[in-house]
């Protein structure tokens, strides 16, 4: 079952509720994950199960980000708040960052999730998964490097 992201900052909560509500239906059929007060909030709007993680600014953002990172997420809803500081945009851009990437679908706003689902809906979107083998063997040998450089001295 593919799973999908769910994350808003506290001035969006509201809005994300009534677009899942309003696809209650389509996202029947995902494994839904979100962050600690937004996920309950769908939990018992939408009468789902939920797995929830930290609240964003206590490291939600980063599990989030830790389930792109690691092959599990393979759509991201983010409705943030483009007229408030976030304590933690730090991490906010880290699950971003991590989300391009990984080439993960991301909408921040109800339009964007609107074109998302029916994309999905129709059957057609194939994610390209990016192969970032090469650039991992040369950060290992530039580590290898750096170590038997330090273990001369």
């Amino acid at each position: 079952m593919p799973t999908i992201g769910l994350v808003a900052h506290d001035h969006c909560k509201d809005n994300l509720l009534a677009w899942a509500q309003k696809h209650r239906e389509q996202l029947q059929g995902w494994t839904l994950c979100a962050t600690g007060t937004t996920g309950g909030l769908l939990e018992k709007e939408l009468g789902l199960p939920v797995r929830r993680f930290l609240s964003g600014p206590l490291g939600g953002d980063l599990q989030i980000g830790t389930e792109i990172a690691e092959g599990r997420m393979e759509l991201l809803i983010f409705f943030w708040d483009p007229l408030s500081a976030q304590p933690h945009d730090p991490d906010v851009k880290a699950l971003l960052r991590v989300a391009v990437l990984w080439n993960v679908p991301v909408a921040m706003n109800e339009a964007g999730a609107d074109l998302l689902l029916i994309g999905l809906a129709q059957g057609t979107y194939q994610r390209f998964i990016p192969d970032h083998t090469n650039y991992r063997a040369v950060r290992e040998l530039q580590a290898a490097s750096l170590r038997a450089a330090s273990s001369g001295c």
